[in-house]
């Protein structure tokens, strides 16, 4: 039989906290700008260069100039393991843009967190025009490491819980989630193919996507096992690239180039235990606080969200996000997915238009972020959604994580 939860899940709403004013933060700014960096595998390139490229492009889309950028958020702020090119830092260093707030949390609200940080920064004053960036080599990195060149970073504290039992990786934790879910509500490795799928098909019609072959459910059931229930096509794909936002004051962006995205809200409530090796196994840690925390914040609901780029750095997450916003029941998303017809572009709820993490590349969230944007503007040519005007974004899950609504008045 299986254990009561520690919080069933629905009951998660009970506990997040009411607002604290009428007055929301998130009214207060726009994304303005975006930008990306080349994208592939193994580049051998700098990261340094690359989240430069990124962070050039976003402040040109944007129609401003370094002078103009008095922030600078990012996350985390490290350069091991491939996870970065040193944070504030090393950009502050070759930018020389020398600003009056600066964030490099590595607890903040997931991947993307830096961008809602950036939000709380333009509201409270503290900046004008804040440039988020978030850089990954990991290809590179790797490659380096099997060469000898670099060296694998050193142990932590989870290694005394986790690895004895086998769980040296992210995957090894979440397929644990992933296994309850299973045997739970009968979900199924069709289930989760479903959506590696769609990230697939998506990712055929975007020229910058790393891997756009057409992938059968032969292909998604017969690859490599990594670690039960998950094979290699519910992994997203390592690789060398950066993702750059430009958050602006409101009324700064009303006179910039592009037309503004506005944050209509966020969720970031912790109401889970955030350690992996500590947490809940009942479903996939750090998504339902959140997406509960979310809706208290707007009047809008599941049903008005016109595009949906959800965290999948495994499969998994993309499921969990998609049942803990609401999009269908807690175990309902076997049932929900209908052969990927409700997540695809003309779906109920098209899911990751640009392929994903799963296909497009690993960019920590915040490629979801810069594909929401295009959608929201009607740039995003061949996968555009038609008539998108709101958009929900997540970033994280397992960890803390946070989910953010924008929206568009174009």
């Amino acid at each position: 039989p299986l254990p009561d939860d520690e919080i069933a899940p629905q009951d998660f709403p009970t506990f997040v906290r009411p607002m604290l004013t009428t007055e929301k933060f998130e009214d207060a700014a726009a994304i303005t700008g975006i930008g990306a960096s080349r994208l592939g595998r193994r580049l051998m390139v700098s990261p340094l260069s690359l989240t430069l490229e990124a962070c050039e492009a976003a402040i040109a889309d944007a129609g401003l100039t370094l002078a103009d950028i008095d922030g600078l958020s990012t996350y985390p702020a490290m350069d091991a393991m491939g996870m970065g090119e040193g944070g504030v830092t090393a950009v502050e260093g070759a930018l020389g843009i020398r600003p009056t707030w600066i964030n490099g949390g590595m607890d903040t609200f997931g991947p993307g967190g830096s961008v809602i940080a950036a939000v709380m920064a333009v509201a409270t004053g503290m900046a004008r025009h804040v440039l988020c960036f978030r850089t990954l080599w990991e290809a590179t990195f790797n490659q380096l490491m099997k060469e000898g060149k670099v060296s694998p970073p050193g142990g932590a504290r989870v290694n005394s819980w986790q690895a004895p039992f086998g769980a040296t990786s992210a995957a090894h934790t979440l397929a644990l989630n992933a296994q309850r879910h299973f045997h739970r509500y009968g979900t199924t490795r069709e289930t989760l193919g479903w959506i590696a799928l769609n990230q697939r098909a998506n990712a055929a019609l975007n020229p910058t996507a790393i891997y756009r072959d057409p992938m059968t459910m032969d292909d998604y059931l017969t690859a490599r096992p990594i670690t039960t229930p998950f094979g290699l096509y519910d992994c997203d794909v390592p690789c060398d690239g950066a993702v750059a936002v430009v958050v602006s004051a409101v009324d700064a962006a009303a006179d910039l180039p592009k037309p503004p995205v506005y944050f209509e809200a966020v969720g970031t409530q912790i109401i889970e235990r955030t350690d992996w090796d500590q947490t809940t196994l009942t479903h996939e840690p750090q998504v339902l606080g959140q997406a509960a925390h979310l809706w208290t914040r707007t009047s809008l609901r599941p049903g008005d969200i016109d595009v949906a780029e959800l965290y999948d750095g495994f499969t998994f997450n993309c499921l969990s996000w998609l049942e803990a916003l609401g999009f269908c029941g807690i175990g309902e998303a076997k049932d929900f997915l209908n052969g990927g017809a409700a997540i695809a572009r003309d779906g109920v709820i098209p899911l990751n238009t640009h392929g994903g993490q799963l296909s497009h590349g690993r960019t920590h969230g915040m490629g979801l972020i810069h594909e929401a944007v295009s959608q929201l503007r009607g740039e995003a040519g061949d996968r555009q959604v038609a008539d998108a005007r709101v958009a929900v974004v997540s970033s994280g899950g397992l960890t803390p994580s946070g989910v953010m609504l924008l929206r568009t008045d174009r």
